[in-house]
């Protein structure tokens, strides 16, 4: 199956691997709840075992330095483009409440951003991504 759009998550690339990997998945979380329609149907195995239903698309992660994280968005922002944001003061939260509230605090030109996650057409995310590599 073709989408006509693309899920891009960038994340910092000194993080280390499990903040890579929460921040990957607070992220696409908010992408998912931001965009209806992306969330399939339950899964079954053969012996009528149900499962939670998944992403419908496939997403790509990418990893930049912190000048990269900061490209990213403000091409983004340039564009209009909504983003998911985490900053590194989400990592002393422990609750979404508690992540909004550090949010709050900090002006866009002073975050410091550990992942930012999108979903736009391809040639957009292309553009807004420009730099960052392929996470691996």
């Amino acid at each position: 199956m073709q989408f006509d759009t693309k899920i891009a998550i960038v994340v910092r690339e000194d993080l280390a691997i499990w903040q890579k990997l929460n921040v990957t998945a607070f992220l696409t979380g908010g992408i998912v709840g931001a965009n209806q329609g992306l969330i399939g149907e339950a899964y079954e195995d053969a012996e009528g075992g149900r499962y939670s239903p998944l992403l419908i698309q496939p997403v790509i992660v990418l990893s930049t330095d912190a000048a990269g994280l900061r490209k990213v968005y403000n091409r983004a922002t340039e564009r209009g483009v909504r983003l998911s944001l985490y900053i590194e003061e989400m990592f002393q939260t422990g609750h979404d409440a508690a992540n909004r509230a550090a949010v709050k605090k900090v002006r866009p030109e002073d975050m410091n951003f550990v992942g930012l996650g999108l979903r736009e057409d391809k040639k957009t995310v292309d553009k807004i991504t420009k730099g960052a590599k392929l996470h691996g």
